[in-house]
């Protein structure tokens, strides 16, 4: 028998019994909308568990800093440039940057601020894109100047010279704007007053992008208050500014004299890959140096939410066996109803393999029918769980409000899944059938 003649017979006898078939696939539409929504509440729940983390700073990025347990002088703790240059050298790492602080006045007009002024290596300002810029460019990697990000929240620290208030006291944003308007930055002397220090001018190339929550307020980045130039250039410029004398929060000998060479606040190593990142940390730890990242605290959630979706896959799955069942059980019944047809087919020659496929093929209808119209329940059902119960009403920041997200793999493979379902429910159906005697099956009333 043809291929497509098995087909139409198929669908024949499953349109005779519609109320059965309709029924039988009403099991396997919710057993599939199940086990797809407890899934993608599982997948969701992972997503923005990655998101949350990630907006804490790169997943790839491991902040190193020294290790004061080894006292403050003790120069096998610092971090200068020979121990950045260690860092990069290590297997899976891209590039490693120092960071280095130094905090700063600043004026513009009536109103006085501080910031951290914070250099980082030309790769860590435009290759990596560590910072997201709202507008604006990246510092010119040819310039001698050194040119200024400016952090989003930064004119927040303002306040008025003559009132002594600002944003924190009055609400209102004080009239700064130093992405367009030239200000004066003063480098701090604690040897003589501020109005006798030296004011500096630097341009501005760019400021810090603004992110926004759900009701317009602006969220925090942990670049928002500062200001990040080129690293080189910053030590450049302090050594202009402080000449032979201390910088600053730069360590000194026992003399009191300060070293030669820079000491790093701490520094950014930069991991090729998310997979990488635990086996760079546990070597840079292993040198004796403090040590952070995103990756570590987000591997110990994903095991719990990897639990949790393991749970909830567990109990859609329970649905959709249910399911099985009442095909299993719709098939026993089509051939205790059709055991005569099934006689008639068999004296007529009828291949008993052509037996079998036919009733494969109407167990596979029906999860296919199920597994289709279960796909749309489930992105309704998907969509409604996302408006009354949100990321926001879970408390978790950092994704897109979706708790239940469906991605299209899932989709097919819940189909295809069904649809395997129903031909296993139908395989001992099947094989009944195939084992009826000819004669016994036609005497049949």
């Amino acid at each position: 028998m043809r291929f497509f003649d098995l087909l139409v017979m198929s669908v024949n006898n499953l349109r005779r019994r519609k109320l059965r078939t309709s029924l039988t696939v009403l099991g396997v539409i919710i057993g599939t909308a199940s086990i797809v929504v407890m899934v993608s509440l599982g997948i969701g729940l992972k997503e923005l568990t990655v998101e949350q983390y990630a907006s804490y700073g790169s997943l790839t990025r491991i902040e190193v800093n020294r290790n004061y347990s080894m006292g403050s002088e003790d120069e096998d703790s610092f971090i200068v440039d020979e121990t950045v240059e260690q860092f990069a050298a290590l297997p899976h790492v891209k590039a490693a940057s120092p960071f280095l602080n130094t905090y700063v006045s600043l004026q513009q007009g009536a109103y006085s601020g501080s910031t951290r002024l914070v250099g980082m290596s030309r790769e860590a300002l435009t290759e990596f894109e560590d910072i997201e810029l709202g507008s604006g460019t990246l510092p010119d990697s040819h310039s001698n100047t050194m040119e200024l990000i400016i952090g989003n929240m930064v004119a927040r620290d303002f306040f008025h010279s003559k009132t002594g208030k600002g944003y924190w006291e009055t609400g209102e944003m004080p009239d700064v704007d130093l992405y367009n308007r030239p200000f004066f930055v003063i480098f701090q002397n604690y040897g003589s007053e501020e109005s006798k220090q030296k004011k500096y001018i630097f341009p501005a190339c760019g400021i810090v992008k603004e992110k926004l929550d759900e009701e317009g307020n602006a969220l925090y980045s942990e670049y928002s208050y500062g200001m990040y130039t080129d690293v080189e250039l910053l030590k450049e410029q302090l050594r202009r500014v402080y000449r032979k004398n201390v910088i600053p929060g730069q360590p000194t000998n026992k003399k009191g004299k300060p070293y030669s060479y820079f000491v790093y606040d701490s520094a950014y190593v930069y991991v090729d890959s998310m997979e990488n990142v635990l086996e760079v940390q546990n070597a840079i730890t292993e040198m004796g140096y403090q040590t952070y990242s995103s990756m570590q605290w987000l591997e110990q959630a994903q095991q719990q939410t990897d639990m949790i979706q393991a749970v909830l896959g567990g109990i859609g799955a329970v649905s959709l066996f249910v399911a099985a069942i009442g095909i299993a059980n719709t098939m026993m019944m089509s051939i205790y109803e059709r055991t005569k047809e099934i006689g008639v087919l068999k004296v007529l020659g009828c291949a008993l393999g052509d037996i079998r496929s036919m009733f494969l093929m109407e167990a596979g209808f029906i999860g296919f029918m199920g597994g289709a119209a279960g796909i749309a329940l489930s992105y309704g059902v998907s969509r409604l769980v996302n408006k009354f119960l949100g990321a926001g009403l879970l408390g978790m920041g950092g994704g897109n409000g979706d708790i239940s997200r469906i991605p299209p793999m899932l989709a097919a493979a819940a189909v295809v899944f069904a649809v395997f379902i129903g031909m296993i429910a139908g395989l001992f159906p099947a094989l009944r059938a195939m084992k009826l005697s000819p004669l016994a099956a036609i005497r049949n009333e």
